[in-house]
C-alpha cells in the first residue's frame, strides 16, 4: 500500500480552479479539502508550505499516514554551475545528479515537474526512471535562455504519480549576457565526448615497427566507449 493511493485523483484535479492568495480563504479550503481539521491546523500545514495548497495537502497525508514518501537528495549540478552565463535565445542541457536517499525503490511514475519562476521553454513535466535505495541518476532538461538580459530563476520538484512532492527543491539559475560562454562550453563539451581529441603527432619519433596513428586513433576510441558512464549509478 502507497500513501499515493489514499489521496483522490479527484480531489487533486480540484486545484486547477483554486487561484486565490488570500489566507483565510486558503485555510476554509484546505479544511474543506481534507475534512475535519481545525483551523489551527490548517495554518500549521499551510505555513509549513508557504502557503501552497497543494503542497499542504500532500504534506498531511503523508504526516497522516504510515507510509512514507520516496526520497531524493541533490548530489551536484552536472551541467550548468549557479549563475553561469549564456546568450540571450540560446538552447542548453540543464542536468541534476540526484540520489534515493530512502529504503525503496521510487515507484513507476514519478516526474520532475516545474514548480516555479521561470520555466525556460522546458516542458513543464518530465517522466523520471524509478530508481533503487542508494542509487543516483541524472536527469536533464533542455531549455531555452529568454531573449532579454538578466538573471534567471527555474524551480524543479519531484513528484509522486499522485502529485505528492518529495525529495530536495532543484533550481537552474542563469545569466543570460550578450557573450555569455556556456553555449560553446557545452557543444566543446559534447564533442569531446563522442570521441578522443586528434592529437598532435611527432612523425621523426615514430616507430615504424609500431600501430599507425590510425589504428592507435581507433583504438583510443573503442577505449574510451567502453570506459564510457551510464546515467544510472549505483
Amino acid at each position: 500500500m502507497d500513501v499515493d493511493s489514499d489521496i483522490d485523483q479527484t480531489l487533486l484535479q480540484q486545484f486547477s480552479c483554486m487561484g486565490t492568495t488570500d489566507r483565510d480563504e486558503l485555510v476554509k479550503q484546505l479544511q474543506s479539502l481534507i475534512g475535519n481539521l481545525n483551523e489551527t491546523a490548517a495554518v500549521f500545514f499551510l505555513e509549513m508550505n508557504n502557503w501552497n495548497l497543494q503542497e499542504a495537502v500532500c504534506s498531511y497525508f503523508d504526516f497522516e499516514s504510515p507510509y512514507k514518501l520516496p526520497s531524493m537528495s541533490l548530489v551536484r549540478d552536472v551541467t550548468v554551475g549557479e549563475g553561469e552565463s549564456i546568450p540571450p535565445l540560446t538552447k542548453f542541457t540543464k542536468s541534476w545528479r540526484v540520489q534515493n536517499t530512502g529504503t525503496e525503490m521510487w515507484p513507476d511514475g514519478c516526474s520532475l515537474r516545474f514548480s516555479g519562476g521561470d520555466r525556460l521553454c522546458a516542458p513543464e513535466r518530465l517522466a523520471v526512471a524509478p530508481i533503487a535505495p542508494g542509487c543516483t541518476l541524472d536527469i536533464s532538461l533542455e531549455m531555452v535562455s529568454p531573449e532579454q538580459t538578466g538573471m534567471y530563476e527555474s524551480k524543479w520538484r519531484m513528484v509522486t504519480p499522485a502529485g505528492c512532492y518529495f525529495g530536495d527543491v532543484i533550481w537552474v539559475i542563469v545569466t543570460v549576457a550578450e557573450g555569455g560562454t556556456m553555449a560553446l562550453t557545452q557543444q566543446l563539451s559534447h564533442l569531446n565526448d563522442l570521441g578522443s581529441p586528434l592529437r598532435q603527432v611527432n612523425h621523426s619519433s615514430l616507430n615504424p615497427f609500431g600501430p599507425s596513428p590510425t589504428q592507435t586513433l581507433f583504438q583510443d576510441s573503442v577505449q574510451q566507449t567502453q570506459d564510457g558512464d551510464t546515467n544510472m549509478m549505483c
